[in-house]
């Protein structure tokens, strides 16, 4: 499968298609040609500019007074990437790395940044023959582009760095050799056409956004499930209630449950209780905000996906050199924050269930063990998930809320984007493991109702059930907990 990039708008979900059937990438005719435009402006500028012009001609950040001699251009950009891959902490996974590299070769094309076409067709060769860079997850402030994780993703260009290779660390210019590879000389104002970029933040937001779909969906199906364990009622799904409060993902929420229970003989029962509690009655009031959260977040990830957040920017057309902030986070910064609160309330509400079906209520043993008090059953998982529950509303405080100026105060207000990313990614992980929990209780729950009631649930439900039995068993007796958790999060993934 070859993917050509282009203009054409590059959605979060053909990203999904791109990275799940190794797509290899060629730039387009289009694509090509806009970079040896851009180039050629730039550096007939170089030769006749009269004027001092940001990271062209000059040095960076507050250095931006300090004009630099035509023969030393390169070799200031040679030095920008070198001195600012100044990352630490934890490796940023491969395959949002990936992303990464797809994402930077996007904003490149489209000929507003300078790049050599030469280095823009070595970043695609890494992505097709599955180079990775070793990135690292501490370092940006979202502002000036993510200029620390985006040095180490471009310093093997130089020939600097270390890069993963057929599942190898390796320093990348033993890797380059193996290859028949040269490093790169690059050209002025070509380090920050690199390292000026959003790519680190976007690449974490379109891997939050494709887990937290589903996630999402995950999260109505075993609320279902959860639901028809508890002897829940269907009332407070009827359309009539959403349509005088016509949310667009509390409706979808609504009908995804009236039809995951079509036909259950569970839900169908008389039940003697009036209401269920808010984490059952209140599913697609929650379930929904955070399905429009997402959508919201979808809409601000893709218009950064498909621009140019370098800087200055280049204009051949228009004879112009631009030195603006597209580089700036705020404007992802700020809709990561609101998907890290939307799925932490996935787990937060899926936890609230766990604990109403351990609890001894309507028929179910306490702690679904049929003799509890020699058996603790289920309830340490419940532990596990307020845990983490707990752990991610830490993390929900907005990291964009925060600005710690730097470069002497030429970069005053910086978005704290990248940190948004970071634990953007890690509530997602919480939820999940959260929402595998949960549906571990739900099965065991959903076993002993069968044995009250001898009815079953929708066809649909039965069948998740049915397969889920195949990778987790009913729980008799007190067992080794943490493999059937692990198994219930691979379920998920499946």
């Amino acid at each position: 499968m070859i993917h050509k990039i282009s203009k054409e708008h590059l959605s979060v979900h053909r990203v999904k298609e791109i990275i799940d059937n190794g797509a290899k990438l060629e730039l387009s005719k289009e694509a090509k040609n806009a970079i040896l435009k851009c180039r050629k402006y730039l550096d007939s500028k170089v030769e006749d500019i009269h004027r001092p012009v940001y990271g062209v001609t000059t040095g960076f950040g507050s250095l931006c007074n300090v004009t630099i001699p035509l023969n030393d251009l390169s070799q200031l950009q040679h030095n920008l990437v070198m001195s600012h891959a100044c990352g630490t902490g934890e490796e940023v996974r491969s395959e949002i790395v990936k992303i990464m590299l797809l994402l930077k070769i996007q904003s490149l094309s489209y000929g507003y940044s300078g790049a050599q076409l030469e280095s823009v067709e070595r970043l695609i060769d890494m992505f097709n023959n599955d180079i990775y860079p070793v990135v690292y997850q501490q370092g940006s402030l979202g502002a000036s582009g993510d200029l620390a994780p985006l040095a180490h993703l471009c310093l093997p260009l130089i020939g600097l760095g270390e890069v993963y290779y057929k599942g190898k660390k390796r320093a990348s210019k033993d890797v380059w050799k193996e290859l028949k590879w040269k490093a790169i000389k690059l050209k002025s104002k070509e380090g920050l056409a690199l390292l000026n970029g959003t790519q680190f933040m976007s690449a974490h937001a379109v891997w939050s956004l494709l887990n937290s779909y589903r996630l999402s969906e995950w999260a109505d199906v075993i609320g279902a499930l959860s639901l028809e364990a508890f002897d829940g009622r269907i009332e407070a799904f009827y359309p009539q209630t959403h349509n005088i409060r016509p949310h667009k993902g509390q409706i979808e929420t609504a009908k995804n449950f009236i039809s995951l229970l079509k036909g259950s003989k569970l839900i169908a029962r008389k039940k003697e209780h009036v209401q269920d509690p808010y984490s059952f009655r209140c599913i697609p009031q929650v379930h929904g905000a955070v399905k429009d959260a997402i959508t919201y977040v979808e809409n601000a990830i893709e218009t950064e996906i498909n621009s140019a957040t370098d800087n200055p920017n280049v204009f051949p057309d228009e004879d112009m050199i631009i030195s603006a902030g597209n580089f700036h986070g705020e404007p992802i910064a700020i809709p990561m924050d609101v998907l890290c609160i939307a799925i932490s309330e996935l787990a937060n509400i899926s936890e609230r269930r766990t604990y109403k079906l351990i609890a001894g209520l309507r028929g179910l043993p306490s702690f679904l063990v049929a003799k509890p008090g020699l058996n603790s059953g289920f309830m340490i998982p419940q532990y596990t998930a307020a845990s983490i529950v707990s752990q991610s509303k830490g993390l929900c405080n907005p990291a964009s809320a925060d600005s710690i100026p730097s470069s002497q105060g030429q970069e005053d207000h910086v978005s704290m984007g990248a940190n948004s990313a970071t634990k953007l990614v890690r509530v997602v992980e919480n939820t999940e493991r959260v929402l595998a929990i949960e549906l571990m209780n739900a099965a065991q729950a959903l076993d002993f109702r069968h044995n009250i009631t001898k009815q079953k649930s929708s066809s649909v439900l039965e069948k998740l059930f049915a397969d889920y039995r195949k990778v987790v068993p009913f729980i008799e007796n007190d067992s080794y907990m943490h493999p059937y958790i692990e198994k219930s999060v691979e379920f998920l993934r499946k």
